[in-house]
């Protein structure tokens, strides 16, 4: 089994700088930390985690604290922190809050107990609960912005925008709306921006709220069987733009032959329903990236500022809209 000095030799420092590289402290370069980590990886070096946890305080882990698992837009960003923690040494215990305030407290009370270092965390509800507001470790949002935290996600109102453009650019100027939770200013920032992009020339027919979990409620199905001269569908998200081409197909109504739809994020599925679904595309990896390194930061200076980034999205083009 190889040993921290095997470690030092192989990548040429000293037995103080891998431990140094190894338990993220800052008076290493990076260059030199990636020497360490890749020399560590190719020997098959495991630190002992209890050990290193007694000398310095620190476990090396790390809490992700996610809504909805069964949502294929949280398991792809619970890959890309994993992805990245791997990277720099961390280890990441995960939370499916299940959409609800009192899993979430409770998985962040259990990974406070579990010590620890930082937490990685996209918020159920637009307001953070009493018992977070002074939660004792270092905290990045994803996904969800509030006050007062350091916060990594997209640009939601571009997203809009550029869906806005893409539909006038079809020839669509009369839409329906599947709108995300009016609770959730992700949601709310995509139509929004949707709907400000070009009002003198956008029509709404119409406008449903559907959670983020695609279930329609009867409003959303009337809806979409009415249409009411709607050409084009907007949903808040994929999950609920692929509910409501399942429900359309369902009865008879063929997309993009009768009517077109549109989504937001680019999960998986997006690319394997029929038909394949144009949408907005979110940069995943890159939200992943930066809230691990964001909350490395954050770890190793508790007083560190607090930065919002606000990452661009782009369009994907794919079978779900038809030009008129």
């Amino acid at each position: 089994m190889a040993t921290i000095k095997d470690v030092a030799a192989k990548a040429g420092v000293s037995v103080a700088t891998v431990s140094n590289a190894l338990t993220g402290k800052k008076n290493v370069s990076p260059e030199v930390r990636r020497r360490v980590l890749a020399a560590a990886k190719t020997l098959g070096y495991r630190p002992h985690r209890a050990a290193q946890a007694m000398r310095t305080g620190r476990t090396r882990a790390i809490g992700l604290v996610l809504p909805d698992l069964t949502n294929p837009f949280f398991s792809q960003l619970a890959q890309a922190v994993e992805n990245q923690a791997r990277k720099s040494g961390l280890l990441v215990f995960l939370v499916d809050s299940q959409d609800r305030q009192g899993e979430e407290l409770d998985g962040l009370t259990r990974l406070a107990q579990h010590g620890v270092d930082g937490v990685i965390w996209c918020p159920v509800g637009s307001r953070v609960p009493a018992p977070l507001r002074t939660f004792d470790r270092p905290v990045v949002l994803i996904d969800r912005p509030r006050p007062g935290f350091t916060v990594v996600h997209s640009n939601n109102r571009m997203g809009g925008q550029l869906l806005a453009k893409y539909a006038l650019q079809q020839g669509h100027s009369r839409v329906g709306l599947l709108s995300g939770p009016r609770n959730l200013a992700s949601a709310q920032q995509r139509r929004d921006g949707f709907v400000a992009a070009f009002p003198d020339r956008m029509d709404i027919a119409w406008e449903v709220r559907v959670g983020f979990d695609g279930i329609l409620p009867r409003e959303a199905r009337e809806a979409l069987l009415r249409r009411r001269g709607a050409t084009l569908l907007v949903a808040g998200n994929d999950v609920i733009a692929i509910s409501a081409v399942r429900f359309l197909a369902e009865h008879k109504v063929q997309v993009p032959g009768d009517v077109s739809i549109v989504g937001f994020d680019d999960i998986s599925w997006a690319r394997i329903v029929t038909p394949r679904l144009t949408t907005i595309a979110q940069p995943l990896v890159a939200i992943g990236t930066r809230a691990v390194e964001l909350l490395e930061e954050r770890m190793a200076d508790a007083a560190a500022e607090r930065r919002t980034l606000e990452l661009n999205v782009s369009l994907i083009e794919r079978e779900s809209v038809k030009s008129i």
